[in-house]
């Protein structure tokens, strides 16, 4: 039986099953893309809750994981070389996963390498960019006078929808095949259901994402993990 001991996050989080992939999240889009992923891959693997608050991500134990105070991170008892690996920013932990199985990455280098192109796509571009939106829309930021802001990050929203509306083009899955790169995408389109901010980006315009995104919502896969670990 694997030993998770000697990671102080485990002290906190304890393994009930220290054989499973310890996942340490919360129901975000960044945090539901390794639950949807593990529950896609069959993957044994076990969820804790770390609330997105000082107390959680900010505690010793979770910075002993995460150094950036961020969900989600991995513990997987079964690494390279049968060691233990852990494992932070979830664009990292989705490629290992699907390293590790062999799925999800597309058939062979070439299309390995579109994957992960659109991968860094979603992680360089729609998950800062919306999560900014979020924000100046929704939260905190939406108390701000000054339209400028939000005006940004709402035109910034639309021309990478059109991006993706145009990948999507004669397409089911943005690679052609379902990937990683859906995993990590799709959840942030859903994302702007929650912020309230569909009609203010033009999401009604965008046929192509829309019927992604409803196709992504009815994989069992994903209703499973959108709800995992569950807020309460």
């Amino acid at each position: 039986m694997a030993d998770l001991s000697h990671f102080p996050i485990t002290q906190r989080w304890p393994a009930s099953d220290p054989e499973a992939i310890q996942l340490y999240a919360f129901p975000t889009p960044n945090g539901v893309k390794i639950s949807i992923a593990l529950e896609e891959l069959g993957l044994p693997y076990e969820a804790h809750k770390v609330a997105l608050t000082a107390e959680d991500v900010k505690s010793p134990e979770f910075l002993s994981l995460n150094p950036n105070g961020k969900i989600p991170a991995i513990i997987d008892p079964n690494g390279p070389e049968d060691q233990p690996i852990a494992l932070f920013e979830s664009g990292a932990i989705l490629i290992y996963l699907a390293e590790k199985t062999g799925r999800l990455m597309g058939a062979g280098p070439a299309q390995k390498y579109t994957v992960q192109q659109w991968l860094m796509f979603q992680m360089g571009g729609i998950g800062p960019m919306f999560g900014q939106l979020g924000f100046f829309y929704k939260f905190a930021g939406a108390q701000i006078e000054d339209r400028r802001p939000k005006d940004r990050y709402i035109a910034e929203a639309r021309r990478l929808l059109a991006v993706v509306e145009g990948q999507l083009q004669g397409r089911d899955w943005l690679c052609g095949e379902y990937s990683i790169a859906d995993i990590a995408t799709a959840p942030w389109l859903r994302a702007l259901e929650i912020y309230g901010a569909r009609e203010a980006v033009g999401w009604w315009d965008l046929p192509n994402c829309i019927a992604y995104l409803d196709r992504f919502l009815a994989r069992p896969a994903v209703q499973v993990g959108l709800v995992t670990p569950p807020r309460d």
